[in-house]
């Protein structure tokens, strides 16, 4: 019988309603409850790390609850953490870079309904992720709605409906037929690497997603204040160079020291400065390419690799090696 760990960080599927709407209350004994009281696959033990709302999760709450996984490592078998969905991909990308060499399953889940409510989806979740936190298979997944999402290709594209995530230029890892997992491809299990934790991060990371009349001024705000800046360009990347030309701005940012990383608003098929013209005067600079990775990865991985060196030509080449499958271009 496998032994799991449960992680609660709150979210909706730990919700109650309170004075001022849906809030995190339930104690991870009281989720723990919903799971099968009798099986043969595991045994359960638990511990609430947060009760918040996802969209109060911090790069600062990331590390605490890496670094519960990595105190706990050696005694389970695998990890189930219950959290909200609004950050969610956020934090199983960033999960993905400070937990390396994983042999064991590192599993998010959460709901899109409390778990206390007769049309919840949590039991569901709860459930599915449980099963998959005793395969033999290591790495961080998000199982939500009969799937398993690579940790860092799960992208959130529905705010109601039960399949609120998809998997983003990445097939699904696996999927679930009633109690059966079917994978996708055949997975080898992960044998004899030493878990290491990479907890270093630099939260001074500015997402800007462009739009027709972006004002180039803006980036004299961003130089001052952040090391890193990934900017969503229209189509492959495209970035303005005509009436309000941004480039000169963003090659002021690179001479002062900020990574620059230029990506795609499109969220599926990545992006490539090399075809058009506006993209080939940007890409000609010190710019970090995105490939095909999507934004929750981008934002804690250019934050793991500025938390690792100052740099850029190291920050770039971290950024465009794959790592944990979330590039393929």
């Amino acid at each position: 019988m496998k032994k799991i760990l449960l992680l609660a960080t709150g979210g909706t599927i730990a919700s109650v309603v309170g004075e001022d709407g849906l809030t995190p209350g339930m104690t991870a004994d009281e989720l723990i409850s919903y799971l099968p009281a009798q099986n043969h696959l595991y045994q359960v033990d638990s511990n609430v790390l947060m009760e918040i709302d996802s969209t109060n999760m911090q790069p600062e709450f990331w590390v605490r609850i890496a670094e519960a996984v990595y105190k706990h490592y050696d005694d389970y078998d695998g990890f189930v953490i219950t959290h909200g969905t609004d950050t969610m991909s956020y934090t199983s990308a960033a999960l993905s870079y400070m937990l390396q060499n994983l042999s064991k399953p590192v599993v998010i889940t959460g709901s899109q309904v409390p778990i206390h409510n007769n049309h919840t989806d949590a039991i569901h979740n709860m459930r599915n992720a449980a099963q998959f936190a005793c395969e033999d298979i290591g790495g961080v997944f998000i199982v939500f709605d009969g799937k398993v999402i690579n940790g860092t290709r799960a992208v959130k594209v529905r705010t109601r409906s039960y399949d609120a995530f998809e998997s983003i230029n990445h097939p699904y890892v696996a999927y679930f037929e009633g109690d059966e997992i079917k994978y996708t491809t055949p997975i080898e299990p992960v044998r004899n690497q030493e878990m290491k934790l990479d907890i270093s991060l630099c939260p001074d990371v500015f997402l800007l997603k462009l739009h027709p009349g972006t004002k180039p001024e803006l980036f004299d705000y961003l130089k001052q204040h952040y090391r890193g800046v990934i900017i969503e360009g229209f189509g492959l990347g495209g970035v303005p160079t005509q009436g309000r030309n941004l480039l000169p701005k963003i090659i002021e940012l690179i001479e002062a020291g900020v990574a620059v990383v230029i990506t795609t608003q499109c969220l599926e098929e990545g992006g490539d400065l090399t075809l058009y013209e506006v993209g080939r005067r940007v890409g000609r600079e010190q710019i970090i390419s995105s490939k095909d990775m999507n934004k929750e990865a981008i934002v804690p991985k250019l934050m793991w690799a500025l938390g690792k060196t100052n740099d850029l030509k190291e920050v770039k080449e971290m950024m465009e090696m794959s790592i944990a499958d979330d590039t393929t271009l």
